[in-house]
């Protein structure tokens, strides 16, 4: 357990150092782009994102959405910008406080993968390109587990990791892991495979998962 606890709190101190230290693209993007690289990385996912969730909600009846894992909150206010109530946290305190001062329409809050309560499901939880941040397995299944219990029955868990193959580590903080890996964990929950897209951009192998709850 000390190790796991060493192991988090250093995950926690590299996002904080990153999200005070970079912009608001570099520190939830890509540090090996400039600003025009990430600006193109960012609006390639979002474009690819709402063609999932989609870009109109009705002012009667909003999707409700989380974005676990938020960042500085860029994805969560383009899906406030087009009518969903949107729920938000991350485990930075830097980057919730740049999130909040931004606005637009999230509710921000500081948590963990497996830390976020909600006293209702979603119709759709969304985590981008966070949970291959994970490097601890059995911290990345709780987070995993955590995220799908909030998901609605008919609702979606839409999650972004490279399909490998295999568990890959890439250095001290990312570990590809496939899309095997997440069926193992979100099947017996009762959440099923129904979708990847490859993000399409230059050469990241990175795409979305869609898994939809059946019950």
């Amino acid at each position: 357990m000390a190790d796991r606890t060493m192991t988090r709190d250093g995950a926690r101190a590299y996002w904080e150092a990153r999200h005070t230290e970079h912009d608001e693209l570099a520190s939830g993007g890509h540090i090996g782009l400039d600003r025009p690289g990430n600006e193109l990385f960012y609006a390639q996912r979002l474009g690819t994102l709402l063609s999932l969730i989609g870009d109109l909600s009705s002012p009667a009846a909003p999707l409700f959405v989380l974005d676990a894992g938020c960042g500085k909150g860029h994805f969560a206010r383009a899906l406030a910008r087009c009518g969903h109530r949107v729920d938000a946290f991350d485990a930075s305190p830097a980057a919730v406080d740049h999130a909040r001062d931004r606005g637009g329409g999230p509710r921000y809050a500081v948590a963990a993968l497996d830390e976020w309560r909600s006293p209702w499901p979603y119709d759709t939880v969304v985590c981008v390109d966070v949970l291959f941040h994970v490097p601890d397995d059995e911290e990345w299944a709780a987070g995993l587990r955590n995220l799908a219990s909030l998901v609605r029955v008919a609702g979606r868990l839409i999650v972004t990791d490279e399909d490998t193959g295999r568990r890959t580590p890439r250095g001290a903080h990312i570990v590809q892991r496939p899309l095997t890996a997440y069926r193992a964990e979100l099947e017996p929950l009762g959440l099923r495979h129904t979708l990847s897209r490859p993000y399409g951009f230059r050469e990241n192998r990175v795409g979305f998962h869609v898994f939809t709850r059946t019950r």
